[in-house]
């Protein structure tokens, strides 16, 4: 399993947050979070804050790249929902328990959301909901 960016894809500008860094690309965003982070709300206006200095008049997607594991609060994803031009959302994982966390996260999104064991399909599936959009 690959789970690196794909060549040639160039980063914007990186962010290191104290839970992990966020990667922003032309059209979409990466997240890898440290081990035992918590990702909640004051922390996910920060990345709001970042996907609108970048994306203020247009469409991106976002990765959620998980190397680690770590807790997110569910009530993250009604605001991520008020992001009109977030397209697409996809999560990057080989763990089991991320795949059964997908279905719950799901369940609070309520938008275009998929789940992959392999960077580079997600990256291309996002790719296609930013473009088609």
């Amino acid at each position: 399993m690959k789970v690196g960016p794909a060549k040639k894809t160039i980063i914007v500008r990186e962010y290191q947050l104290d839970i992990g860094i966020i990667q922003v690309y032309e059209d979409h965003m990466v997240s890898i979070f440290e081990e035992g982070a918590t990702l909640t709300l004051e922390r996910a206006y920060q990345i709001i804050g970042i996907s609108e200095i970048h994306f203020r008049e247009k469409d991106f997607g976002f990765i959620s790249l998980r190397k680690n594991s770590y807790a997110i609060d569910p009530t993250i994803y009604s605001y991520l929902r008020e992001l009109t031009n977030l397209k697409a959302f996809a999560i990057v994982s080989i763990k089991e328990i991320d795949m059964h966390n997908f279905k719950i996260e799901k369940l609070f999104y309520k938008k275009s959301m998929k789940f992959f064991i392999d960077f580079n399909n997600a990256l291309a599936w996002i790719k296609r909901r930013v473009k088609a959009k």
